[in-house]
């Protein structure tokens, strides 16, 4: 067997960077198995095939997680140490998506930053009070323009020695901000993965070495995002402003809606965001109906 990195995933189709520095396509080779750009993985050749086959990936330091169409849990990438939340003034952000993001990375182990790509357009007063919120919970902002280059020293910087995934709404500009990161990156898309009928295709995820250490995935732009459920810590879900408050509430279940002596409740308007607060709100409720419907499933299978 010889070890791998698995660079891009085009459904069952991977490519792997092997131990010598060669980018090769594989294939797993079992259907429960089911690597993600960052893992770590085992091959071996198959001769009767003639391709390399993925027997086994390594335990994964770290996850991002995300709830599919089914309301189950599905894997985006392993082995992250910093996720990168791009938004910008243009299209407008959603901030509500931002916070579920942020949610997943802290649940998943991954520490977390925004970046304010198009700096060089004016951001309007509640993009900048969402900014100084999430700043005040401890998150770091960074501002740069890709299309001005102002800021992406400061992004290397960051970089340095990391593995970090972008992510953000479609339009944001993350294609942008890769280019100046990895030189030649957008040429490169093109012949990633071949698949069965011999059209070349682009990966779903893709990770590049960046030229001053470290490493970064590229992730296709969303609409919106709900982290895995059973993923999320229950008393917080991922909100560390929320996390800061709860050891204060008079009960140690406490959900922070409606309970008496909320210590989150009480800090509404003062330390806590109302507008992080109603994002709270509204993963417990999507938080509450998922895990309900998985314990109505389950509760059928078992009648039946």
């Amino acid at each position: 067997m010889s070890a791998a990195r698995v660079i891009a995933t085009h459904r069952r189709l991977l490519r792997v960077r092997t131990e010598d520095g060669r980018e090769v396509l594989a294939r797993p080779s079992r259907r429960e198995l089911a690597p993600v750009c960052g893992d770590f993985v085992q091959c071996e050749f198959d001769q009767r095939h003639g391709e390399l086959r993925v027997v086994a990936h390594e335990p994964r330091s770290s996850a991002l997680y995300r709830t599919n169409a089914r309301g189950g849990s599905e894997l985006l990438a392993a082995n992250l140490s910093l996720l990168l939340v791009v938004i910008a003034p243009l299209p407008r952000p959603d901030f509500f998506v931002v916070d579920r993001y942020l949610a997943a990375a802290r649940c998943g182990g991954i520490t977390s930053a925004i970046v304010l790509n198009k700096s060089e357009l004016p951001a309007d007063d509640d993009i900048e009070r969402e900014l100084a919120a999430l700043i005040a919970a401890g998150y770091r902002c960074l501002r740069v323009s890709a299309h001005e280059g102002a800021g992406l020293d400061e992004l290397r910087t960051l970089l340095h020695g990391q593995t970090a995934m972008l992510v953000g709404q479609s339009g944001v500009g993350k294609s942008s901000l890769l280019q100046p990161l990895v030189p030649h990156s957008d040429a490169a898309v093109g012949d990633l993965i071949r698949d069965d009928e011999g059209r070349h295709t682009t990966s779903t995820t893709r990770l590049y070495r960046l030229p001053g250490g470290g490493e970064i995935i590229d992730a296709p732009g969303v609409r919106d995002f709900a982290p895995a459920i059973d993923r999320l810590e229950p008393r917080a879900l991922g909100f560390v402003d929320v996390e800061s408050l709860a050891s204060q509430c008079r009960f140690a279940d406490c959900r922070h809606l409606r309970e008496p002596g909320c210590a989150v409740r009480a800090a509404l308007g003062a330390t806590l965001s109302a507008r992080r607060y109603e994002s709270y709100r509204r993963l417990r409720r999507l938080y509450d109906r998922l895990r309900g419907e998985r314990q109505d499933r389950g509760d059928r299978t078992r009648r039946r």
